[in-house]
């Protein structure tokens, strides 16, 4: 067998550029005297290899002349010889505000630009284009939810909603994508009107943003199934024929210039192909070939004509153009298949129109950095399946099997067991259910020493003790005086705090005494919540909730659908305490 080769490659400095991987030279000023670098006034002043000018005196003339001496008046004073009058050409005016060459207008609130011809106005500030104004929607795909609550169920763990959410919107199958219309009142009809509508077509459950595209598109892809193309040939055109246009981008024949149909052949390319180009730039595209191939291959295309024929109609019908094709499906088809819907969930892979292209790009974006949709959904779904909510430390909102209720261990009958989990867990900041076990009851040591190299040993079976601290600690997490959080974290139930009692009412005339009010039970804990105030209050607090959601809380569930996979339930935790024998 050959032995293996050893290559060493410097990656690093394989992929630098040239300029990085070339030999620095340690001496790479050895060439220069000092020199080369020196300005034209150095030159003048006989320090360059240039001799000095004669006379003398920097700007000296150079066929001698001495030196000038200075102005009269000094330095800055008049000229010999005194006014030399106005420049020639007239005075040019004042120079522009705050400098700049002529012809050139200043702008305090940016660089200058050239006015002149062939020179636009400054270009305005980018903005994007404002959304469609329709509503998405995202539901959770309804298995993925169901798995997730019966992990949260025989788990008995809280985790962050938000969290879960996030789960959710990781890949495009765990939910779906809908479309809402949003309607505003029309004061002229008092009817709630919709302010962008929405179409659907029946044939193949697409959504568009107009009955016209809706009816282009059911013409267009399902031509076939409502009229019949016959081509019949017909004569050529009459006349010389020695060019013809051309489509510069697809190649299209578009006939003569001045054939009498070159103009709708041409307008009504650009409108189906090219219709975000300016017509003019289009039409500078077109080409005129005089290729006698070519105008043969034009004469042949325009010698045949097609006529339809209505199907699927009591009386069959004959049509010359697309413009009567058109309006006969308008007339016969367009009600029952065309229909206009508020609301509309498209397939997966289903193609929508630019605009909610645009709108679900966007929406998703902001979805998936902070999924308040996704959470106000499952906030339903989870309370019609039993589960419970709470706010740990009033901002981040958790989903539990229960929630949170403080137990008093003093003026509460319960098992010892029972009093030292809830003791180890308050004296134990951050425990976690392993470490309870061994603290309240600790394995037995192995019976011989584990022997280096062999295999693990199997774990041994739970004892009495350690079973019976994990049926209080079952029993304590169901009713809620116990949270175990995602990372695996206990948390007692915290104490509520007193409610200050309402100020009593002054009496009205002829209202008897009330009775003495009778002291209410303390709730269940501060932190606890409905699903309702959840749905509610989501989103005002999505800014804490986003910023606050701790570290390492999230569910390793998966939205997908896993029932074959999943254990079955544990039985129910019961509704007394676990009392001492």
């Amino acid at each position: 067998m050959s032995e293996p080769l050893e290559i060493n490659l410097d990656l690093d400095k394989l992929f630098q550029p040239a300029w990085a991987t070339s030999p620095s030279d340690p001496n790479k000023y050895a060439r220069y005297d000092g020199t080369e670098g020196e300005s034209r006034g150095d030159r003048r002043f006989g320090r360059g290899d240039r001799p000095p000018r004669p006379g003398g005196g920097f700007g000296g003339p150079r066929g001698g002349g001495g030196d000038r001496g200075p102005r009269p008046g000094g330095f800055g004073g008049p000229r010999p010889g005194g006014d030399r009058g106005p420049r020639p050409g007239g005075d040019r005016g004042p120079r522009p505000q705050g400098g700049g060459a002529p012809g050139i207008a200043w702008d305090p609130k940016g660089p200058p630009r050239r006015e002149g011809p062939g020179r636009g106005p400054r270009r305005p500030d980018f903005r994007p284009e404002p959304l469609i104004p329709v509503e998405l929607t995202l539901t959770p795909e309804a298995g993925g939810v169901s798995s997730l609550a019966r992990q949260i169920k025989l788990s008995g763990r809280a985790y962050p909603l938000f969290e879960v959410a996030g789960l959710v919107m990781q890949k495009p199958d765990r939910y779906t994508v809908g479309f809402k219309v949003i309607k505003r009142r029309d004061e002229a009809t008092k009817k709630d009107v919709p302010v962008q509508p929405l179409f659907v077509c029946s044939l193949d459950d697409t959504l568009w943003l107009s009955e016209a595209a809706a009816t282009d598109h059911a013409l267009k892809a399902h031509f076939e199934t409502f009229y019949q193309t016959q081509k019949l040939p017909c004569d050529p055109p009459k006349g010389v024929w020695t060019l013809v246009a051309q489509c510069g981008m697809t190649g299209e024949l578009l006939g003569p210039p001045n054939f009498h149909g070159y103009q709708e052949k041409l307008r009504k390319l650009h409108s189906e192909r090219f219709s975000r180009m300016n017509f003019d730039a289009y039409k500078s595209r077109v080409k005129i070939v005089k290729d006698e191939a070519v105008v043969k291959q034009w004469t042949e295309s325009v010698s045949f004509r097609f006529e339809y024929t209505a199907l699927n109609v009591p009386e069959p019908k004959v049509f010359a153009s697309m413009d009567e094709v058109r309006a006969h499906f308008i007339e016969v088809h367009q009600p029952t298949i065309i229909r206009q819907v508020d609301s509309f969930v498209p397939k997966a892979d289903a193609k929508l129109p630019a605009p909610l292209q645009t709108l679900m790009r966007v929406s998703l974006d902001k979805e998936k950095r902070f999924p308040i949709r996704i959470a106000t959904a499952l906030s339903g779904t989870f309370a019609s399946m039993g589960l419970q909510f709470f706010k740990r430390d009033k901002t981040v909102v958790h989903v539990a099997v229960a929630r949170p209720h403080y137990l008093d261990i003093e003026n509460s009958v319960v098992s010892e067991t029972t009093k030292k989990i809830i003791e180890h867990i308050n004296t134990n900041a951050g425990t976690n259910r392993k470490r309870l076990v061994e603290t309240l009851a600790p394995s037995p040591a192995p019976a011989e020493a584990p022997v280096e190299g062999a295999a693990a040993p199997a774990p041994s079976p739970l004892t009495a003790e350690q079973q019976t601290v994990l049926n209080d600690l079952h029993w304590l997490i169901h009713q809620g005086h116990v949270i175990e959080f995602a990372s695996g974290m206990l948390e007692t139930a915290k104490k509520p705090a007193p409610r200050p009692a309402p100020a009593p009412k002054p009496p009205k005339k002829g209202d008897k005494p009330a009775a003495e009010a009778s002291t209410a039970p303390a709730p269940a804990s501060d932190d606890a919540v409905s699903a309702a105030d959840v749905a509610a209050s989501l989103a005002q607090e999505a800014p804490a909730e986003a910023t606050d959601v701790t570290a390492g809380e999230s569910p390793a569930a998966s939205a997908e659908p896993a029932a074959a996979s999943a254990p079955a339930e544990s039985p129910a935790a019961p509704d007394h305490p676990p009392q001492a024998a």
